[in-house]
């Protein structure tokens, strides 16, 4: 599909404003693990073509949690933060799969949103749904338990992967949900000797997600 296909509001800008875009975006392919934004600099928008991206933030001794993940046919705006003056977000970007996408380069997108008010009223719904997303993460941390954080991330898991065989380590599970391995593990043996998920070298399967909602939801 071409660029036009994939970008939101596309019909309610006006010709100039879409040749300004397609002439200055380009399209980019990622393999899992790349870092796409790393707060160094300013990248532009991201918009996804296929695959999948990860924002995370990064505490003072290196943990990592993430704020929110994105999949085909979203768009990353935190990458081209710069475009914002008043937004001052430190924060790390990376593909969770191979990943294509669109990079529209930051001057590129200012001068056109700063012409259309549809472009610009979409970039602040975006900017809410992220402040939202970030807001949901704060009360999971602070109000949450850690088993019910990772019963939580575990169904989310198998939604996205679209099974209950999840091919993952207990070291992305807990830089996802900001804590340490051991506390992963620790848990995730309680949740095994329960019946919940039954563990496996890199592989967590869930057995009873019926069990894992109810303990989400405790």
């Amino acid at each position: 599909m071409e660029f036009r296909d994939h970008f939101p509001v596309w019909d309610k800008l006006t010709a100039a404003e879409r040749q300004r875009l397609s002439d200055a975006s380009f399209s980019r392919s990622a393999e899992k693990g790349t870092v796409l934004h790393d707060g160094s600099d300013c990248t532009g928008l991201l918009l996804i073509r296929s695959g999948r991206i990860r924002g995370y933030i990064l505490s003072p001794e290196g943990r990592e949690i993430t704020i929110y993940r994105l999949f085909e046919r979203d768009i990353c705006m935190l990458s081209a933060s710069c475009i914002m003056n008043s937004l001052q977000f430190d924060i790390t970007i990376e593909t969770e799969a191979d990943t294509e996408l669109w990079v529209i380069p930051p001057d590129a997108f200012r001068d056109v949103m700063q012409q259309s008010a549809p472009l610009a009223n979409y970039m602040n719904e975006i900017m809410g749904t992220r402040l939202s997303e970030a807001m949901w993460r704060i009360e999971q941390i602070l109000w949450k338990s850690m088993d019910k954080r990772i019963a939580a991330f575990l169904l989310e898991e198998s939604v996205i992967e679209e099974s209950t065989a999840l091919h993952i380590t207990h070291e992305t599970i807990a830089n996802h949900l900001g804590t340490h391995r051991e506390v992963v593990t620790r848990l995730m043996r309680y949740f095994q000797s329960d019946g919940l998920v039954r563990l496996s070298r890199g592989t967590v399967e869930l057995l009873d997600k019926k069990k894992l909602r109810a303990l989400c939801d405790e």
